[in-house]
C-alpha cells in the first residue's frame, strides 16, 4: 500500500485486501519486529483471521482509518509513534475497535494505563498460542457486542414504518 510506505515505516508492512467473508475477523498486527509480525500472522491465519500489518503506531493509525479492522494487536514500544500514543489516537477515531496490547516492556503501571485507555487485554511477550487464541475470542465477543448495540440503536432511531407521515 503506497500510503503505508510513504509514512516512512517498514516497506514490508502489508495490508491484505478486504474480503467479503463476514466470518473472518480482520486483525491489524502492529509491531516493529518483522519476525514477530510473521509469527503472529501465521498464528492468526490458523485461527481463521484475515491479517493486516503495521510496523509502528503511525502506520497502525493510518490503516485503522483506511481499513477499519475488526481488532488490533498493538505493541507498546515502537519507533515513531509508540503503542500507548497509537492507542490514544485510535480510541479517539475508532472508539469501539477492540485492542489487545502486546509487549515485552510490561509493567503494572503500563498495564493499568492501557486498560484504562480502553484496551481489552494485555499480553506479555513471549506470548503463547493459547494467549493469542483467547485474545482473538475476546476480540470476537467484543465485536459481536458492539454490532448488537449498533443494531439496537439503529432500531430505536429508525422511524416506525407503520406510522403514517403527515
Amino acid at each position: 500500500m503506497d500510503s503505508v510506505e510513504n509514512l516512512g515505516g517498514d516497506k514490508n508492512s502489508k495490508v491484505a485486501p478486504i474480503k467479503s467473508d463476514s466470518d473472518k475477523l480482520r486483525i491489524l498486527i502492529t509491531d516493529d519486529s518483522r519476525l514477530l509480525r510473521k509469527k503472529l500472522r501465521d498464528e492468526l491465519e490458523k485461527l481463521g483471521c484475515e491479517v493486516m500489518e503495521a510496523a509502528n503506531g503511525k502506520e497502525a493509525i493510518t490503516i485503522d482509518l483506511e481499513h477499519e479492522p475488526d481488532g488490533i494487536i498493538l505493541d507498546i514500544v515502537m519507533p515513531e509513534v509508540g503503542g500507548i500514543e497509537a492507542l490514544r489516537v485510535i480510541r479517539e477515531v475508532s472508539p469501539d475497535v477492540p485492542i489487545v496490547m502486546l509487549s515485552s516492556a510490561g509493567t503494572p503501571q503500563k498495564l493499568m494505563q492501557t486498560l484504562k485507555m480502553g484496551a481489552i487485554d494485555f499480553i506479555q511477550k513471549p506470548y503463547t498460542k493459547e494467549q493469542i487464541a483467547r485474545a482473538i475470542e475476546a476480540i470476537r465477543r467484543t465485536r459481536a457486542k458492539n454490532l448488537q448495540k449498533a443494531a439496537e440503536a439503529a432500531k430505536i432511531s429508525a422511524p416506525d414504518e407503520s406510522e403514517e407521515v403527515k
